[in-house]
């Protein structure tokens, strides 16, 4: 089976070199596919973290289950390493919600 390409409008199957190429990109995309999840995670936890930095001011009281989910979100590198865990952290319900646990806030 042949990969083609598309130059000025015309169909055109693609040379040994240009599939090369294309396989090398795409296996350079598919390699980082562990740390682009690991990525989107921190940034989700650290916008759940600014969300609730104000509960470290000195005039509000924190609770002990606020303190403990803000240490979870923290160790989520730690606890979570490999891409299953990654795919469980970022799966979403029918409305786009994330289900895992961890990103329920007290």
């Amino acid at each position: 089976m042949s990969d083609y390409i598309f130059k000025n409008g015309v169909r055109l199957e693609m040379t040994t070199e240009e599939i090369s190429k294309k396989d090398a990109k795409e296996k350079e995309w598919n390699d980082g596919a562990t740390a682009r999840k690991l990525g989107w995670i921190k940034e989700m936890r650290l916008a759940r973290l600014k969300e609730t930095d104000y509960y470290a001011l000195q005039d509000v009281t924190m609770s002990n289950e606020m303190k403990t989910w803000r240490q979870s979100l923290r160790n989520i590198p730690q606890d979570y390493t490999t891409e299953e865990e990654y795919d469980l952290l970022l799966a979403r319900d029918a409305n786009g919600n994330l289900t895992h646990s961890i990103w329920s806030k007290p």
